[in-house]
């Protein structure tokens, strides 16, 4: 099969399109024929070398969303999802490829009026901003900024803060035209990349996908009982003190925190994302594709995510 693996760490030159072996699906797996591919956040950290570990070495096949029709099945695995299309969750990897394993448990029915390609930008991204959002504890008429709004992270957690009654919505990112885009999307301040603009002097949340060296100046804006939850590190790394801040606005009670997915159980996160794909075949939640792009483009896709051109979500197709 086709794949594209990671041969070099650094730029998006360093994707190349490979030949590997057909998998087989192990134990309580499922072979998914891909019919549309994510590429997210995570895929160009990974990348990039930002994040190093076990199984992140030359070679890697990023990737970890993938929508299609399920081909086989494991041992274990109940016959009848073979000839199924369903949402999977690959991982950190395995998922920039014409087929597909995943754990059954992370797989999930689509609806049939949801395409693959919707599928796969909001499955991931649209549960992150649901449980990031209950993790700051928001609840409605509470003030919210979205760092880094115009991804697919940031553009789900807008509309699902906007629909949970933020008092105001802001959010920051690099153009007018963007801002135009997420005021459609619920927004209802813009600001650019270091925050300045029309919005509120202080916010009640913060959901930060960028983290990076600006990192702190976004917790000086946190309100009394103010909450900052990072669910990125697009930007890289924040400054090894940024906690001072922390300890400089000490009467404010202010926090911090990081959230990952994977601190949630799959079974809540499954049927969160069940419900956000009927809402969304309904017309209730948008998708926001950015393109779809043939999968031995992802060089291509990588670089378009690199020049922050990206709206939403970049879709490869086998």
């Amino acid at each position: 099969m086709k794949a594209v693996a990671i041969q070099r760490f650094g730029s998006p030159e360093g994707l190349t399109v490979t030949d590997l072996p057909d998998p087989v699906p192990a134990a309580g797996q499922v072979l998914i024929a891909t019919g549309a591919i994510g590429v997210g956040g995570v895929d160009a950290v990974i990348r990039r070398g930002t994040v190093t570990g076990p199984g992140f070495a030359e070679g890697h096949v990023p990737g970890s969303e993938v929508a299609g029709t399920v081909t086989a099945v494991g041992h274990g695995v109940d016959p009848s999802w073979t000839g199924r299309r369903v949402w999977a969750f690959t991982g950190l990897g395995g998922g920039y490829a014409e087929q597909a394993l995943a754990p059954v448990e992370e797989i999930l029915p689509l609806p049939a009026d949801l395409s693959d390609a919707d599928a796969v930008t909001l499955g991931s991204s649209g549960v992150v901003a649901h449980f990031a959002l209950a993790h700051a504890h928001f609840t409605a008429g509470e003030s919210v900024l979205v760092r880094g709004a115009a991804g697919s992270l940031g553009v789900m957690t807008v509309q699902l803060a906007a629909r949970g009654g933020a008092g105001a919505m802001a959010v920051t990112t690099s153009s007018a035209e963007r801002g135009d885009r997420l005021r459609g999307l619920g927004a209802t301040h813009v600001l650019d990349r270091a925050g300045d603009g029309d919005g509120p002097g202080s916010y009640d949340v913060v959901i930060d996908v960028v983290a990076g060296a600006d990192l702190p100046s976004f917790v000086d804006r946190l309100g009394p009982n103010g909450r900052m939850v990072a669910v990125g590190i697009v930007g890289g790394y924040p400054p090894a003190d940024f906690g001072a801040r922390l300890l400089a606005a000490f009467r404010k009670s202010v926090s911090f925190a990081t959230f990952s997915a994977d601190t949630v159980r799959v079974s809540d996160r499954q049927a969160v994302r069940a419900e956000q794909f009927d809402a969304a075949a309904r017309g209730e939640l948008r998708s926001v594709v950015h393109e779809v792009l043939p999968l031995e483009q992802a060089p291509l896709a990588h670089r378009k995510m690199d020049a922050g051109e990206v709206f939403g979500r970049i879709v490869l197709t086998p």
